[in-house]
């Protein structure tokens, strides 16, 4: 199989990852539960997961974004997905809207994967769908819908994703 059929999964943090330890604990992020997710889905299409960081994206700072774009530019496949916190995903859609000639979609979740209710594998398998579908170009794929990278904000107050103007 090429490496360009081969969707990479880049995870960097954010909600999706996060565990909550015991009642004296904060939510932290844990290991990836992006494998997990894709095997209970029984994804056959060829994949590899890369966890590159561990940080809610509060935290995420220049440095962290421009580790995040090399890693896309020099992976060998074109068609990636990107797991990420949801407070700073359009930031680093942006940054990454600078590579190109590749399929980039960027989801996460608004509820811990590790959670019976949250919407992770759902979001996480239209990113999948997306990066394999989609023209080249940045995406964000969450809530059901997929947007360009540019045409989309977070909604804090309605806790979704919402496109602009």
């Amino acid at each position: 199989m090429k490496s360009a059929d081969v969707v990479l999964v880049l995870t960097t943090g954010g909600t999706i990852d996060k565990q909550y330890f015991d009642a004296l604990s904060e939510y932290q992020i844990a290991d990836t539960a992006v494998r997990r997710l894709l095997q209970v889905a029984r994804v056959t299409h060829p994949h590899h997961v890369d966890e590159l960081l561990r940080k809610d994206s509060l935290d995420l700072v220049d440095e962290d974004r421009d580790r995040i774009v090399a890693h896309v530019r020099q992976a060998p496949q074109t068609k990636i997905v990107v797991t990420h916190g949801t407070d700073t995903m359009t930031l680093t859609a942006a940054a990454l809207s600078s590579v190109p000639n590749k399929t980039i979609v960027l989801t996460g979740a608004l509820t811990p994967a590790r959670f019976t209710e949250s919407d992770a594998a759902f979001n996480l398998g239209m990113a999948f769908a997306t990066a394999q579908s989609a023209p080249p170009g940045v995406y964000i794929a969450i809530n059901g819908s997929v947007f360009r990278w540019n045409e989309v904000v977070k909604d804090r107050q309605l806790g979704q994703f919402v496109r602009k103007g």
